[in-house]
């Protein structure tokens, strides 16, 4: 056994019961989006692409860490492209750090949910409510918002090659769903969404709102 399997074996890698739960976890908020929509399926492929990925090299194979070992010829650091991401600046609570922006990520999914659900997703077509309360209230697209921070949360915590590829590349996904659905939403409620979209930020609140 060479040193790199010396220490994934001593940091108890291979456990795939944990690999699956953590997957189940964090796959479990996409059951909050619609699955009529075509267009949201390349972000989630990639967002469920993106959990598997995490899971695989936080708990199954340290991937990263091989991968730079055969590629460079040297072991790196914890926190460095495998282990906690920030432990050897600030030590676990960069692990705290990552896990409050899951949950900030997905208080917003649900909450993004909640306030649209029986308003439109679960109307006929046509018949549907613009939704500006709630949640909407300060930003149009919570729940993409949601899992642009779940997934943050997962780089923080514990980044790896994988990941820093395509966290930007979910990122990108996201703004372009969200500008074809703003598109969309003007096609149907025409000027009632124009001057939402002029009061309401897309992402991120505002600290003053027109």
């Amino acid at each position: 056994m060479n040193a790199l399997e010396e220490l994934a074996a001593h940091l108890q890698y291979g456990q795939w019961g944990a690999v699956a739960s953590w997957f189940i976890v964090f796959a479990v908020f996409i059951l909050f989006l619609p699955y009529n929509r075509k267009t949201s399926r390349k972000p989630t492929n990639m967002y469920l692409a993106f959990i598997v990925a995490s899971a695989l090299e936080m708990f199954g194979i340290p991937l990263s860490m091989y991968f730079v070992a055969w590629a460079l010829g040297i072991q790196l650091p914890a926190g460095l492209l495998w282990g906690h991401t920030l432990q050897q600046i600030i030590g676990y609570w960069g692990m705290y750090i990552g896990f409050g922006l899951n949950i900030v990520g997905g208080a917003l999914i649900f909450s993004g949910w909640k306030a649209i659900y029986k308003s439109y997703w679960n109307s006929e077509s046509g018949e549907g409510k613009l939704v500006t309360k709630g949640i909407y209230a300060y930003i149009r697209h919570p729940q993409y918002t949601g899992f642009m921070l779940m997934t943050l949360g997962l780089l923080v915590h514990w980044a790896t090659i994988p990941l820093l590829v395509m966290w930007p590349l979910l990122i990108f996904q996201y703004y372009r769903l969200a500008r074809r659905e703003e598109t969309e939403m003007i096609a149907e409620f025409g000027e009632e969404y124009s001057s939402y979209m002029e009061k309401t930020p897309r992402f991120f609140p505002t600290l003053s709102r027109r």
